[in-house]
């Protein structure tokens, strides 16, 4: 048999070669290291290679310490099982239901039409505009979503402003290259079946569009330039929303999984820990967030010619006629929706009662509603639960009281805000999976003493500054995701972060936030998020447009962290001084790690 056979047959069944090789490789550890340290330690990596290789799916990964922690020894089901299901994932569960009531009643795409109404339709301006609609609807909504749902606002505006994509590239080969066949090869996916808006593509069909004398008293190369320019613009508007997407998500506890996880695990190895919540996060990642959005803005605006706007045409009438049929999209699209109904204005009602309760139930820096409560009772998951349950019998339609006498109103039964099938359909319940697979991982290292074991090993790193250390987390974890889970990374180094901040007599906070934050900055590659993957679907990107633009993007993420950490994030969690509650957790980690506090009993 040839050798390329042989490894294309090895390639068809890898996933079932790395089930069955994995454990067989690891299965030394078992012996070589003490006990239940090594049993621990063989599930985490056992576990993180099939994270990383997807060779079985994420969920069922997540599943594994429920068969594996009680056959080893390392804990018993009724300590495993309960990690699946603390507060934190009713926190994130009560987040994904008020995103689908939000897609529901299309409420989401009014803010993302209104903004773009705001803000203009200079390239520059629209790229700034598309870029802060993302990152706001990626607070609430999954990125995925916010994604799929901007890219074909994001085609419709730039088919108005530069006409048909395939023509432009056919502008962009007027003088034949090879490598310019190759960058502006042929779209093999349809970007409008991402998210279907036929209404975009009807009023792309004005008076005006054709364009048949735009090249009159114009060279091949004045034409093919400004075709090339018109292509970079266009790039850049598309790389910018998912992005964005990424950025938007780190700013609240719900936005994306790695901050669930981040809370739960400060919970589990620090319950006496009560600084992070809902709004003391906000309050520090938001800042955060408008900071890297801001610098993320001018790079891809600088890079993909949005700043200068007078290039995209040589010409100020065919800009002003071109602007003025882009802004007509956005009129006829936002007209198209109507004037907002009763049942956008509840569910915009219960959106901001929803955050607004969650901000300040605790926001440390004033005192919060949750004292009229007892101590230690109400938590943000409470909060949450309580308002999407009020989705689900709230009326959609404005009550009549009239209706009770007359007899020939209809008597059709109401329908509610949101229902439970529609709910069902919208939540990724293999995220909220995932994330107790997380929990359950911590709770297996934190009472087996793997955790206490690492940060022994981790000695010799005491040596390496703080804030430099802040910088080579953020780095790592930024290019570890590119290849991984975002999830799954998150769940594998925190716990070894956390002990690693315990060992060299650093607030843990300091090693875990930014941690937490550059788990979500996954820039450079198609397959590094789902948003990256759908822009890239479009196919008018190429590999080396999201290498390019998101190699500096991660360093830009990383040195905003570092700001952050080492200015409003020291004021605000006074991270300059190891706290008691860490001392505490040192302490008793060392000396007996099984006397730590168990995490239902603490959340």
């Amino acid at each position: 048999m040839e050798l390329s056979v042989l490894a294309k047959k090895l390639w068809c069944v890898r996933k079932q070669l790395i089930l069955l090789l994995t454990p067989l490789i690891f299965l030394p550890l078992l012996f070589a290291l003490p006990e239940k340290e090594g049993k621990c330690l063989y599930v985490v990596l056992l576990m993180a290679m099939f994270w990383c290789t997807e060779a079985l799916p994420l969920a069922v990964t997540a599943m594994l310490p429920v068969c594996l922690f009680p056959t080893l020894g390392i804990l018993p089901s009724k300590k495993v099982c309960p990690q699946y299901f603390l507060d934190t994932n009713f926190l994130f569960l009560s987040g994904l239901i008020m995103a689908s009531a939000i897609e529901e009643w299309g409420l989401h795409r009014r803010i993302a039409l209104k903004v773009l109404k705001i803000v203009g339709v200079k390239p520059a301006w629209l790229i700034l505009g598309m870029m802060f609609t993302a990152s706001f609807l990626s607070m609430w909504l999954s990125n995925t979503a916010t994604t799929a749902m901007m890219l074909p606002i994001a085609n419709a505006i730039l088919e108005s402003l530069f006409g048909d994509l395939e023509a432009l590239k056919q502008k962009c080969k007027c003088i034949s290259d090879p490598e310019n066949d190759m960058i502006n090869g042929q779209s093999t996916v349809n970007l409008q079946t991402v998210h279907s808006l036929p209404m975009e593509k009807q009023i792309l069909s004005i008076e005006g569009m054709d364009g048949t004398d735009e090249s009159e008293g114009r060279t091949a190369e004045e034409i093919q330039a400004e075709a090339e320019y018109q292509m970079k613009v266009w790039k850049g508007f598309l790389i910018c929303i998912p992005y964005a997407a990424s950025i938007g998500g780190t700013a609240t506890l719900t936005g994306t999984a790695p901050n669930l996880i981040f809370i739960g695990q400060l919970k589990s190895y620090f319950p006496d820990c009560d600084l992070i919540n809902f709004g003391s996060w906000f309050a520090f990642a938001f800042p955060l967030m408008v900071l890297f959005l801001f610098v993320g803005w001018i790079w891809i605006a600088f890079l993909y010619g949005g700043l200068n706007t007078r290039l995209c045409f040589k010409k100020q009438d065919r800009l002003a006629q071109a602007e003025a049929r882009a802004k007509a999209v956005i009129d006829e699209d936002y007209r198209k929706l109507g004037p907002i109904n009763f049942a956008e204005g509840a569910i915009s009602f219960f959106f901001v009662l929803f955050a607004v309760l969650l901000f300040t139930r605790d926001p440390k820096f004033v005192t919060g509603w949750s004292v009229f409560f007892n101590k230690g009772y109400v938590s943000d998951a409470v909060t949450g639960v309580i308002i999407v349950s009020i989705l689900f019998f709230f009326p959609s339609q404005k009550p009549s009281f009239s209706w009770w006498f007359n007899p020939q109103a209809s008597n059709a039964p109401y329908v509610p805000l949101l229902s439970w099938k529609k709910a069902q359909d919208c939540v990724p319940w293999n995220i909220i999976l995932l994330l107790g697979g997380g929990f359950a991982m911590a709770k297996g290292c934190e009472e087996s003493g793997l955790a206490s074991w690492i940060g022994g090993h981790l000695e010799p790193l005491a040596q390496v500054p703080p804030a430099a250390a802040v910088m080579l987390i953020t780095a790592f974890l930024a290019c570890f995701t590119e290849f991984a889970s975002n999830t799954a990374t998150i769940i594998i180094f925190l716990p070894v972060i956390a002990e690693l901040a315990l060992r060299v007599s650093v607030n843990p906070l300091y090693f875990m936030m930014p941690a937490t934050v550059g788990c979500s900055f996954a820039f450079m590659l198609p397959v590094s998020t789902p948003p990256n993957s759908i822009a890239f679907a479009s196919g008018h990107l190429m590999v080396k447009d999201m290498v390019k633009t998101g190699f500096v993007m991660n360093i830009l993420g990383v040195l905003s962290v570092s700001l952050a950490m080492n200015t409003w994030g020291i004021a605000m969690f006074n991270l300059n001084t190891l706290p008691e509650w860490a001392q505490h957790t040192n302490v008793s980690s060392v000396v007996d790690t099984m006397h730590i506090p168990a995490v239902n009993a603490t959340l």
